[in-house]
C-alpha cells in the first residue's frame, strides 16, 4: 500500500472507531439495540456491560489506528470485533457499511502485519498441510 493511502485509511478507520466507541459510551443501551435477541439470551453480563466493553475496545482500536501503534493488532482486533458484530446483529440496511470497514480494517493488517509474524502464520499453515 502507498505510504499516503495508508495514512488515509488508518486515520479514517480510527475516527471512525474512536467515534462509535463515544456514541455507545453515551448511549449503550440504544446501541444494544441492534443485538439479536438470541444473542442477548447468549450473553453472562448485562447488555449494558457488553455494550460498555464494546465501546472500550472500539476507542483502543481507534487509538491504535490513530498513534500508529501496533497498527497490525488494532486492525486484527477491529476485524474479529466487527466479524462478531455482523454476526450478532444480522443481516441489515447498514451491513454493507460494517463490511467496507471490516475489509479496510483487513487491509492494513495485511499491510502493516510484521515479517516475523507473517513467517509464523506461514510456517504453522504449512505444518499442518504436511500433517
Amino acid at each position: 500500500m502507498k505510504k499516503s493511502s495508508y495514512h488515509f485509511l488508518r486515520v479514517g478507520l480510527a475516527i471512525t472507531f474512536i467515534w462509535i466507541g463515544v456514541l455507545i459510551f453515551r448511549d449503550p443501551i440504544a446501541w444494544g439495540s441492534y443485538i439479536e435477541p438470541w444473542a442477548v439470551d447468549l450473553l453472562p453480563v448485562s447488555l449494558a456491560q457488553v455494550m460498555v466493553g464494546t465501546a472500550v475496545l472500539d476507542v483502543l482500536v481507534g487509538l491504535g489506528f490513530l498513534f500508529n501503534f501496533y497498527v497490525w493488532v488494532a486492525a486484527l482486533l477491529g476485524s474479529v470485533h466487527l466479524l462478531v458484530v455482523m454476526t450478532v446483529s444480522g443481516v441489515t440496511d447498514i451491513t454493507i457499511r460494517d463490511a467496507g470497514l471490516l475489509t479496510g480494517a483487513l487491509a492494513l493488517f495485511i499491510d502493516s502485519v510484521p515479517e516475523e509474524v507473517a513467517r509464523r502464520f506461514q510456517k504453522q499453515s504449512d505444518a499442518s498441510l504436511i500433517q
